[in-house]
C-alpha cells in the first residue's frame, strides 16, 4: 500500500500482469481512508511506458502516459475506511510488446500506475510492472527471425508516430544480421504497427556499401493479417528483407 495525499492509502492488484495486445486487463484498486474524512475526486488507471528522446546529441529518458482508464467518479471516503473496486481494461492494440516467452524483453519497461484525485491534487501510486507478449502473428514473426540466424540486440521505444500509428511513440527491436543477409546488412530493427484484424510491420536496416561507397539505411513496410499461416507470415518477411537487399527503399 502506497500512502498518498492526507493519509489515504492505495494499492493496485493485477490478476495477471501478463496481457496481450487487444486482451483486457483485469485488476482492483484497494483503497484505504485517512484519520480524517476525504471527498475522492476519482480514481484513474494509467499505462506508462519509458520512451528514449533524442535532443539535439543528447539523449533522456522520459516516462509517457499511453492510455488513461477511470475507475471511479467522485465519492466520499471515511476515515480508516477500506474500499475495493474492481476494473477491466481493454490493452490498446498498439502496445509495445515487452515479453517474449513469458519473460521480460531487455530494455522495455512498461506499468501501470493508480492515480486518485484528493482535494484537488493528483496523486499516484506505485507504479506495477506490465508484461505484454506478442500477438499470434509477431510471435511467428520474431521466431522467424531466429530460425534465420538473427541474433537479438535490445529493444527500445523511440519519441515520435509512424504512419498509420496513434502512439506518441514507437517500438524498435534490434537485431545482429544473421548469416545469410551479413552480406547485405550489419544490423536490422523492426517495428510493428497492429491493429484488430493485421498488423504492418516495418523494417529497417542499414545496408552495407561497396568499393568507394558509403553505407546508408533502407526500408521495407507490408501487412500481415491474424489468419495468415506461418509459413506466409515468414514468406512476407524474406521477400521484405530480399527487397531491402535489392535496392534502397522508403516507407
Amino acid at each position: 500500500m502506497a500512502a498518498i495525499g492526507a493519509g489515504v492509502e492505495v494499492d493496485t492488484v493485477l490478476r495477471d500482469p501478463h496481457v496481450r495486445p487487444g486482451e483486457t486487463l483485469y485488476g482492483e484498486v484497494r483503497f484505504r481512508g485517512g484519520s480524517s474524512d476525504h471527498k475522492v475526486d476519482g480514481i484513474t488507471v494509467d499505462f506508462t511506458a519509458v520512451v528514449e528522446v533524442e535532443r539535439g546529441d543528447q539523449e533522456h529518458h522520459a516516462t509517457y502516459s499511453f492510455l488513461r482508464a477511470p475507475v471511479s467518479g467522485p465519492f466520499d471516503l471515511r476515515a480508516g475506511e477500506a474500499r475495493t473496486l474492481p476494473f477491466a481494461i481493454p490493452v490498446p492494440w498498439e502496445t509495445p510488446v515487452s515479453a517474449v516467452g513469458g519473460r521480460p524483453l531487455p530494455g522495455m519497461r512498461l506499468g501501470v500506475a493508480t492515480e486518485l484525485a484528493l482535494a484537488g491534487a493528483l496523486d499516484k501510486g506505485d507504479l506495477d510492472s506490465l508484461y505484454v507478449n506478442p500477438l499470434p502473428a509477431q510471435d511467428h514473426l520474431l521466431g522467424a527471425l531466429v530460425h534465420m540466424g538473427f541474433h537479438f540486440k535490445r529493444a527500445d521505444l523511440e519519441r515520435g508516430t509512424l504512419r498509420g500509428s496513434t502512439m506518441p511513440f514507437y517500438q524498435e527491436i534490434e537485431y545482429h544480421a544473421g548469416p545469410e543477409w551479413r552480406r547485405h546488412f550489419n544490423e536490422l530493427e523492426l517495428t510493428f504497427i497492429a491493429g484488430p484484424h493485421s498488423m504492418d510491420v516495418i523494417l529497417e536496416a542499414d545496408k552495407r556499401g561497396g568499393f568507394l561507397t558509403s553505407s546508408h539505411d533502407v526500408y521495407n513496410r507490408f501487412r500481415v493479417g491474424y489468419g495468415d499461416h506461418p509459413g506466409r507470415v515468414e514468406q512476407a518477411l524474406r521477400d521484405g528483407l530480399a527487397a531491402m537487399a535489392r535496392r534502397r527503399g522508403w516507407f
